[in-house]
């Protein structure tokens, strides 16, 4: 039987952020974010490619090498590995990271 959550189930609405693993296989893990408007995932850098899906509200991702990319709702971005990079909420978000 398949179990259907919604993603927002995995957060504490009343965090600017919050991430939790989705999903973890043999070859790599999905974490679920939530961003909410004017919260942000600071500056880090991933070791691993990795694609960050919106799957509600709008965000924009940034990067040390000056990318610029809002996305909305279905919108994706390939993140370099070892290049620093950041997210802010434009609104209340919900985003899928897949490493």
């Amino acid at each position: 039987m398949i179990r259907y959550n919604q993603l927002d189930s995995l957060h504490d609405s009343t965090k600017s952020l919050s991430v939790n693993v989705l999903f973890e296989g043999k070859e790599g893990v999905t974490r679920s974010l939530q961003i909410n408007k004017d919260g942000i995932l600071a500056e880090h850098i991933t070791k691993t490619d990795a694609i960050l899906i919106c799957v509600t509200g709008e965000v924009v991702y940034e990067d040390e090498k000056n990318n610029l990319k809002t996305l909305k709702a279905g919108d994706f971005y390939k993140i370099e590995p070892q290049v620093k990079h950041w997210v802010k909420g434009i609104e209340n978000s919900q985003l899928l990271l897949i490493k």
